[in-house]
């Protein structure tokens, strides 16, 4: 079983469940053309790849963005690492990755891809096109994203490709503009249903004037999809939400308004290490299950520790702000030069929730690795149970100390702060330098 179905359960059987989902947003490249990938300061451990520059016109170094063999080999080790959930693609990565490759096959990761592209995600280069209010658009199909073809054979629900796309609206506050996206939205979810394909829904804030005081956004945002989906039954509703975070008043008002109603967070602009630690603990405080970063993860010096942290943060092993200090261990530990200092990256910074990145105000030992040798993520539980009546030891590295059970498992139970720290940047260092 997909880890993203088994979770979906469990959220909607026990509403008190930690159970937190992680997507990996990999789909830029029906955002921004080749920038997508990303800056080359960060490759995967197969390292650069061929690609043919004129030397009189500029190096390679000098283009500065990965290309896309580059791009998706990161794809695969992140899916190899096991923390993420959900990998959200392109129509054509995923044909590269899940049709051709078969990446996914005995992966508990679920491939997914944009079913959508919306015109206020159109921020290529010297573009003036997210400037005006956002259009309906569809480049991608369904039968495309499940099989990579005009028509797919439905004798089956057992498609070679993802069965799972993200749809985006943007209501920009005009009656015209949000039926013609109402309009398209429900032409999208009837076909998926026929097509027995599943979707979860991103709702983007206005990306024009819209005439809401920002301190009510969120209730618009909130409004709009209740009642969006209202008029929608259990068979073509969305797997889950993807928002924009208004803070914790809007997220507990959406979040416990419909058990039923899952409701996960977008991760916007890159911003500082501390931005996205924190958003994604706070917003889970508040009643998120989800969070789908993009930028934040792509434009992280190392990737994989990335989501290492977000994965512990969800899990309550780490506080955000001893991800940040952790993950510049790991960062020191692998001779990686941090983008920011220490001290400014544990700053909270405003940016902006929108693609083309214009600013909007707003408000001694070696442990066990985080994920176990089947690539699925492993629970501090386990470590817990192994030894539950045993006195606790020290165990002395480096980093600091921690306290230990008889065998070697770490004894969060009586960790503090500091000792968690200093046991994950051990770890972590020990794993990724």
């Amino acid at each position: 079983m997909k880890s993203l179905d088994a979770k979906l359960a469990e959220i909607r059987a026990n509403p008190s469940s930690r159970a937190f989902i992680l997507a990996d947003a990999k789909d830029a490249d029906m955002a921004f053309g080749v920038r997508a990938p990303g800056p080359r300061s960060y490759l995967s451990a197969r390292g650069e790849r061929p690609a043919r520059f004129s030397p009189e016109v500029w190096s390679r170094d000098e283009f500065g963005y990965r290309n896309l063999p580059e791009f998706l080999d990161i794809i695969r080790e992140i899916v190899q690492q096991g923390l993420v959930d959900i990998m959200l693609m392109s129509a054509y990565v995923n044909e590269q990755l899940s049709l051709k490759e078969g990446l996914f096959r005995t992966s508990h990761v679920t491939p997914a891809a944009r079913a959508n592209d919306t015109t206020d995600v159109w921020a290529i280069r010297h573009g003036c096109y997210t400037r005006d209010p956002a259009q309906p658009f569809r480049s991608a199909t369904i039968d495309h994203i499940q099989c990579g073809q005009i028509e797919c054979d439905r004798s089956s629900t057992d498609f070679p490709g993802a069965n799972l796309g993200l749809y985006s609206c943007t209501f920009v506050n005009n009656l015209d503009q949000d039926r013609q996206t109402l309009d398209w939205f429900k032409e999208f979810r009837e076909e998926a249903e026929r097509k027995k394909f599943h979707y979860f829904l991103e709702v983007f804030d206005p990306n024009v004037t819209h005439g809401i005081p920002p301190e009510k956004l969120g209730e618009f945002i909130n409004d709009k999809i209740v009642r969006t989906l209202a008029g929608v039954t259990e068979m073509g509703r969305p797997l889950f939400l993807k928002i924009v975070y208004h803070g914790p008043r809007a997220m507990e008002e959406l979040a416990q308004y419909d058990p039923n109603l899952v409701v996960g967070i977008l991760g916007g602009g890159a911003g500082t290490t501390y931005d996205a630690f924190k958003l994604v603990h706070d917003a889970q405080k508040y009643g998120a299950r989800v969070a789908l970063f993009g930028r934040k993860i792509n434009s992280a010096e190392h990737q994989l520790a990335f989501i290492e942290m977000l994965r512990l943060i969800t899990d309550g092993t780490l506080s955000p702000e001893e991800a940040v200090r952790a993950y510049h261990g790991i960062l020191q530990g692998h001779t990686i030069q941090p983008k920011l200092p220490l001290e400014k990256d544990l700053e909270l910074t405003d940016r902006s929730m929108s693609y083309d990145g214009t600013v909007a105000k707003r408000s001694t030992i070696t442990m066990p690795s985080i994920a176990s040798g089947d690539g699925k993520p492993s629970s501090d539980k386990a470590e817990k149970d192994s030894a539950l009546s045993a006195a606790p030891t020290q165990v002395t590295c480096e980093t600091g100390t921690w306290p230990v059970r008889p065998g070697g498992a770490p004894d969060f139970d009586k960790m503090d702060a500091t000792h968690r720290q200093a046991y994950h940047k051990d770890r972590l260092t020990r794993k990724f330098g």
